[in-house]
């Protein structure tokens, strides 16, 4: 597991307008078999609690997941497989939502690289927004004396 440097930029259209949020923190990322593992901390506005992320995307490019864990917890899942049904917590209550995703991507090398999703969101079968997620990872460089 390498403590790494994440930014993420997420994209969100629906109609003609459109919103990009950015965030930069801190994480870790682990790689095993099957899939790329990424964690990091999100803080949303006081008083609020820390949430807990987790993304796993296959290597196959054929799925990904983002667990978010705390006051609300959700799981979006994308599948190239087609449509796919989630639960998705807010703090007003749960939301059934439909994802298609159209891409799955993934560079990956040396610890470093950078993932990609882009995906439909519905809601009772109207589309509700379109969406891409670009995440990038480095290694936190270490401070050498000299």
């Amino acid at each position: 597991m390498s403590r790494m440097v994440i930014k993420i930029v997420g994209t969100q259209s629906i109609d003609d307008e459109k919103d990009e949020i950015e965030l930069t923190t801190t994480g870790s990322i682990e790689e095993n078999d099957f899939a790329y593992i990424i964690r990091y901390s999100e803080q949303p506005e006081p008083p609020s609690a820390p949430i807990d992320v987790t993304v796993i995307v296959k290597k196959d490019g054929r799925e990904a997941e983002i667990i978010r864990k705390g006051a609300v917890s959700s799981c979006l899942s994308v599948k190239k497989s087609g449509r796919v049904q989630c639960h998705y917590g807010t703090e007003y209550g749960n939301i059934l939502m439909g994802i298609t995703a159209h891409e799955i991507e993934t560079s990956v090398e040396n610890g470093e690289g950078s993932i990609y999703l882009a995906y439909d969101i519905d809601i009772n079968g109207a589309l509700a927004s379109k969406n891409d997620i670009r995440l990038t990872f480095s290694k936190i460089q270490e401070k050498q004396n000299v």
